[in-house]
């Protein structure tokens, strides 16, 4: 792992009413909507499925990195992430999100020290540990001639 802190960047632009294209260095695109409760086609990514994706995803990787250190050996593990979206003092954000993780271990495999690490996963996992941080808009306007 590289010293911290470790930046990432991540671009976003559109023309008009077209789906956003969201991109990053050495990256595919990745085209985005709104989500069809927004009133977005349903069809690509949408900032909330991103979110949730990201839940999943980091559980998955956070449980890969203990089990590595932890010699766990393990076939196959599935993630199902749920986050749920309220209206909390006239803002919109996630109030909660369920992981349901299945793992497959080989036989003769410790359950309890299976089930150990996948609780250290969801503690440990990076994107539902930030999901309290700060932002901060730098904005500029630009008007065309």
């Amino acid at each position: 792992m590289q010293d911290l802190p470790h930046i990432y960047r991540v671009a976003a632009s559109v023309d008009g009413a077209a789906n956003v294209t969201v991109s990053g260095d050495g990256l595919p695109d990745l085209e985005t909507a709104g989500p069809p409760e927004f009133g977005g086609p349903g069809d690509v990514w949408s900032p909330e499925t991103m979110l949730v994706g990201a839940v999943a995803n980091c559980f998955i990787l956070s449980f890969r990195a203990i089990a590595r250190s932890a010699r766990l050996d393990w076939l196959t593990l599935t993630c199902n992430a749920e986050g749920k979206l309220e209206k909390i003092e006239k803002f919109n954000q996630f109030t909660g999100f369920k992981v349901a993780a299945t793992l497959t271990v080989p036989p003769g495999t410790s359950e309890q020290k299976a089930n150990t690490i996948l609780e250290k996963a969801e503690k440990y996992c990076l994107i539902t540990n930030s999901m309290k941080a700060d932002s901060h808009l730098e904005a500029e306007v630009i008007i065309a001639d």
